[in-house]
């Protein structure tokens, strides 16, 4: 046997934010509300002492050829310290068959921001209006580049109203995407301008306090929170989930342990026992989305395994296909 290794230069030619990828995704979530999956806790080793952390997260879809297991680490020193990016990472690929390692993609976080986006995609699929006027980004970094790019394959859209508390960081994404996007790129001035002026929002920031907050909806609006994924980040106020009309995540078990519900859980405004979707059981269809154009809808997402399993084989798929990357023997 032989084990394929993918490049990042390699895998940034191959994967794009595109239907291929978004359906990959789309059937990886559906699998968690329709077929039996393993989806272990997400691991979390902390290193302080050099400000970073390596999450490690995997699942596997019971019947499958492959799975693949995450692992990534973020040490937000690097830039300073040692002029790298602060994030990296590789997804391994496994046979489901004899549990060896047929792929290590090198793809230092650059599948995982793609998976991310997919999911708030498909979020916006089925949880905002059909037609929107503008829509709102907080956080002008890499995924917040990569989330209205996303968008875009399910919703057109006619502006962007963008916030990042950097303003050299906000001006150089107004600056450089209405060529990538086609559309009017506004910088706002807060958060609350953001919120107040968008028909949906999607929020792609580390913050550790909400800045969200609950009086500024308005019907129709749909948030799509990703910044929480740890239980000391938060982005939504947690009486935003009170207000909502509907409330999606994408595993409850997971978010009510460090995502945007465990705050609102801790506040006391929801409950373990409160109404929750979770996101594939309205990509598979059990469960409605958006039902009319005046609900609020929140979705919080944390990021879980089957998307890594989803963007990793759509990888190695493609990498096959082109013959692209480096066999060598096991």
């Amino acid at each position: 046997m032989s084990i394929t290794i993918v490049p990042e230069k390699e895998l940034r030619r191959l994967v794009h934010l595109d239907q291929r990828a978004l359906d990959a995704v789309a059937q990886g979530f559906a699998a968690l509300a329709t077929r039996e999956v393993a989806l272990p806790p997400i691991m979390r080793i902390d290193v302080p002492d050099r400000n970073g952390e390596v999450d490690v997260k995997s699942a596997y879809i019971h019947g499958a050829e492959r799975f693949a297991i995450k692992i990534a680490a973020g040490f937000w020193d690097n830039p300073r310290n040692f002029g790298i990016p602060s994030s990296s990472g590789q997804m391994v690929v496994l046979s489901a068959l004899t549990g060896r390692c047929e792929a290590v993609l090198l793809d230092n976080g650059y599948l995982t921001d793609l998976r991310t986006a997919l999911a708030g995609a498909l979020a916006a699929r089925h949880l905002a209006r059909d037609r929107l006027g503008t829509v709102g980004q907080i956080g002008a970094g890499a995924q917040g580049r990569y989330q209205v790019q996303a968008l875009q394959l399910v919703r057109r859209f006619d502006r962007l109203l963008v916030f990042d508390q950097d303003r050299d960081r906000l001006q150089t994404y107004v600056d450089e995407m209405p060529t990538q996007l086609g559309v009017e790129v506004r910088a706002a001035d807060s958060a609350e301008q953001v919120v107040r002026q968008s028909d949906l929002v999607t929020t792609s920031t580390p913050s550790r306090e909400p800045f969200v907050m609950a009086e500024w909806l308005r019907s129709g609006l749909h948030i799509t929170a990703m910044g929480a994924d740890a239980e000391h980040k938060q982005e939504l106020d947690a009486q935003v989930m009170g207000r909502a009309d509907l409330v999606v995540c994408d595993r409850k078990s997971q978010c009510l342990r460090l995502g945007e519900l465990h705050h609102a859980l801790a506040a006391g405004v929801l409950t373990p026992e409160s109404p929750v979707t979770e996101l594939g059981e309205v990509v598979s269809g059990q469960r409605p989305g958006r039902q009319n154009d005046d609900q609020i809808t929140v979705c919080d997402l944390t990021g879980v395994g089957i998307q890594d399993t989803a963007i990793s084989l759509l990888a190695l798929d493609l990498a096959r296909e082109q013959g692209a990357g480096v066999e060598i023997a096991d």
